[in-house]
């Protein structure tokens, strides 16, 4: 999954190759992680976390949760997860701390 969205947004949405993040070591609390995917604004600011799952994991509250525990570290505007047959995109309101559904995923430069 995380190749296919790799090319996705490379080839589709036209982010730029130098701005994003395979498989990078995170640290959440005491723990050592990894994200999937991680894109950066042009100043190499996280913007947009990812989150690839298998076809047969549903993208349900736990993956939201997972994403959200990596976001805590982060503090990116974007989360996306999916699973091949499913993509969700959000954006991250810090004011209400709510995540709210975005229809579809913008270009590297409106983000």
């Amino acid at each position: 999954m995380r190749q296919h969205l790799l090319h996705f947004l490379l080839v589709d949405r036209s982010y730029p190759k130098g701005l994003i993040a395979v498989e990078k070591s995170l640290k959440v609390g005491t723990l050592d992680k990894r994200f999937d995917l991680l894109v950066y604004d042009r100043e190499h600011h996280p913007i947009l976390l990812a989150e690839c799952k298998a076809p047969e994991i549903p993208l349900d509250q736990l993956v939201f949760d997972q994403a959200a525990r990596y976001n805590r570290t982060l503090q990116v505007p974007y989360l996306l997860i999916t699973n091949g047959l499913e993509t969700k995109l959000c954006r991250v309101d810090p004011d209400l701390q709510v995540l709210v559904p975005l229809p579809d995923l913008p270009g590297h430069s409106e983000l």
